[in-house]
């Protein structure tokens, strides 16, 4: 007999939902069904009712009084006509939104579950139900035995739909695998999980029993499974023998809940498709943000207990494939495992497990604090002095921080009429080192960053505004400026007599990105990525626009094959050279080496979450391995993946990204509140 509260009791004119009279109602509906053997009656008052305790997926209290009394009386009925009743209960007890069981019910409504499961399972295993309400129902079942696998009933697309969304049990992130549910798989995709542990077996009995026989007969094992399916199988039966216990995996779980399906449910054709789709669920994701490697099982519940990154390397779905071998490698100074993921949390780094990896330092404008927002940034690195962080925003003022402590050390130098866009260091044969800026409307600024003054007025008005800068160091000795404009105007100019000594892009390609990479200390390549998404290379050493010089062009068979379309280019130090990168709007990086043309490695992959106009910086700090950052311009997270390693972590700020530089070990984020540093290796 189940606890119940009084149909009489004053305390349902506390409970929101459901009234005492209207579960009087079904009862009475409950009882004449069982004793005339059958009758519908109760199905339309129990939907109206359903509607109260389950409103808009979220759950009343009132159902903790409720469910002891209707549980009681359905599980009275023939088993074949109550599998909507068991089907509805099981979303309203896996419903995101649940209050807590108030302790005087509680006792009553843990009884109505384990009570719920034993029926649910008899009307599974008596009704030859379609597929789709079959694969409802034993999630039903998985839930009422407390497992926290039966939170997929939830999470299960409608059947018009093929894609599946899974929740990072890590990140929290959601990750979308696009028409996972399109095609029944000719074999499975990877291996059957292990079955469960026989300490796992559950104690005090259970109502499995009759389901695991039902999982051996052999007709199910070679007709309606296949070829192929059968470990899978094996592990159901396995489970359904031990009986559905929280330490069970949910990925054994899903195989029971597949088993069944394929042995119950009809048509037989589709209750075999839909068997092994959900097989498929007993494998692994790898999240796009965090790019750890978890079960599905796990990314289908909401905060599962127990849920661990999986270290080894696995065949994952993941957000952009159908399927990718992917492991989860070292991060950048980890010692090997999951990726690591940072977070900003005011002045501290934090890694996943909650340690600190070092402080940010934000760059102020002294008493006025943060500054505005950041289009440009540029790293200044004086001789015998610390290195100095330019940045600059919409209103045209130029700002120098010390790159250690984020101190401004010079009053913000006014004087560019307009919006800075493009900033760079130019470190001439002299010894000087000056800073030009590019404006929105192409005005060109050279500054003295030791004196904080004007070299040159800015000058030039060029339609469209300098997208981008650069230096250049040719054979002759000269270090020279380069400017590019989103007409595809790409400049070579004098840095001491503001002229313009050359040009290239003799196609005239609109020009969004260009960077300077040095094949030698004295001999420099300008690349280039246009709004095609083309990558140019040429040698500001020729005089002659359409003679290649040293230039070798990036090998187009390399990038058709990865239908790369560059948005975003960066030289990138490494240890024994500098090679170029290359950033595109779904998150791909690829490497590339300037000398042959040829890409290095396979490249930082896509990832969803940092779809967009691309971000990229690179640097090798303190003579390690080489680091390059990735981001979205706007967006919030960064990659940093170590080329070598083919380690990626993650740093989540709470600000939103405008530009990126790196200084040593430090990266360098521009946003749109100011500039702030942050460490790329623990401290």
């Amino acid at each position: 007999m189940i606890p119940k509260l009084s149909l009489h009791s004053p305390r349902w004119h506390d409970l929101n939902g459901v009234k005492a009279e209207e579960v009087q109602a079904l009862l009475e509906q409950f009882a004449s069904a069982a004793a005339t053997g059958g009758g519908g009656a109760w199905r339309q008052t129990w939907t109206r009712l359903c509607d109260g305790l389950l409103d808009d997926g979220i759950v009343s209290d009132g159902v903790y009084a409720a469910l002891p009394h209707l549980v009681e009386a359905a599980a009275t009925l023939p088993p074949g006509q109550t599998v909507d009743f068991w089907v509805d209960l099981g979303f309203i007890v896996t419903a995101d939104h649940r209050p807590p069981v108030p302790a005087d019910l509680e006792a009553g409504f843990g009884a109505a579950l384990r009570l719920a499961e034993r029926a649910a399972v008899r009307s599974l295993l008596a009704a030859d139900a379609p597929a789709l309400v079959c694969t409802h129902l034993a999630l039903s079942c998985v839930a009422f035995a407390g497992h926290y696998a039966g939170e997929a009933l939830g999470r299960l697309p409608d059947p018009r739909e093929s894609g599946l969304l899974l929740v990072c049990p890590g990140c929290e992130s959601d990750t979308e695998i696009p028409e996972f549910f399109v095609v029944d798989p000719a074999s499975p995709p990877f291996e059957a999980p292990e079955p469960p542990d026989p300490a796992q077996v559950r104690q005090g009995g259970h109502p499995w029993a009759e389901a695991a026989a039902a999982l051996q007969e052999e007709a199910l094992r070679e007709e309606m499974v296949g070829e192929g399916w059968e470990p899978f199988l094996r592990v159901a039966r396995e489970v359904a023998v031990a009986g559905v216990s929280p330490g069970i995996t949910g990925r054994a779980v899903l195989c029971l809940v597949a088993g069944l399906v394929a042995a119950r449910g009809v048509p037989r054709r589709d209750a075999r498709e839909s068997a092994h789709q959900l097989m498929c669920l007993s494998g692994h994701f790898r999240c796009w943000d965090c790019e750890r490697t978890w079960t599905i099982a796990d990314g289908l519940a909401q905060n599962p207990d127990g849920a661990r990154p999986q270290r080894p390397a696995t065949d994952a779905w993941t957000d952009s494939y159908e399927s990718a071998a992917t492991a989860s490698p070292p991060a950048p100074g980890g010692t090997g495992g999951a990726a690591i993921r940072f977070r900003q949390d005011e002045d501290l780094v934090l890694a996943a497990d909650g340690t600190p990896w070092g402080r940010t330092a934000v760059f102020s404008d002294g008493a006025s604090g943060p500054s505005e927002g950041v289009n440009a940034l540029a790293v200044v690195s004086l001789p015998g002095r610390p290195a100095l962080v330019a940045g600059a925003g919409d209103q045209g003022v130029v700002r120098l921080w010390d790159v250690v402590d984020g101190r401004l050390v010079h009053d913000p130098l006014p004087g560019h009429p307009d919006r800075v866009r493009s900033m760079t260091a130019l470190p001439l044969p002299d010894g000087r080192v000056l800073l030009a800026s590019g404006g929105d409307t192409g005005t060109i600024a050279l500054w003295d960053p030791a004196t904080g003054q004007p070299v040159r007025e800015p000058a030039g008005e060029w339609p469209g505004g300098v997208t981008g800068m650069c230096t250049a160091t040719v054979p002759d000795g000269r270090t020279l400026l380069v400017t590019a404009a989103p007409r595809g105007a790409v400049r070579l100019w004098d840095p001491d007599t503001g002229e313009c000594v050359g040009r290239l892009n003799p196609y005239g390609s609109p020009i969004q990105s260009i960077a300077a990479v040095p094949l030698s200390a004295a001999h420099t390549l300008i690349a280039a990525a246009d709004t095609a998404g083309r990558v140019h290379v040429w040698d500001p050493a020729v005089d002659d626009p359409w003679d290649p010089g040293a230039a070798t062009q990036l090998n187009a068979r390399a990038l058709a094959d990865a239908d790369h379309r560059a948005a975003a280019v960066a030289a990138v130090p490494t240890s024994d050279r500098t090679v170029l990168a290359t950033a595109d709007h779904q998150g791909v990086v690829m490497l590339w080496d300037l000398a042959t043309g040829v890409p290095i490695g396979g490249g930082l992959p896509a990832s969803t979450g940092t779809a967009g106009p691309p971000l990229i910086t690179g640097t090798t700090p303190h003579g390690g391995r080489t680091l390059l950052v990735a981001g979205t311009r706007h967006g919030h997270r960064l990659r940093v993946w170590e080329p070598e390693s083919g380690a990626v972590g993650h740093i989540a700020l709470e600000v939103a990204l405008t530009c990126l530089a790196t200084a040593g070990g430090d990266l360098i984020v521009g946003h749109d509140h100011g500039v702030l540093s942050l460490p790329l290796t623990r401290q």
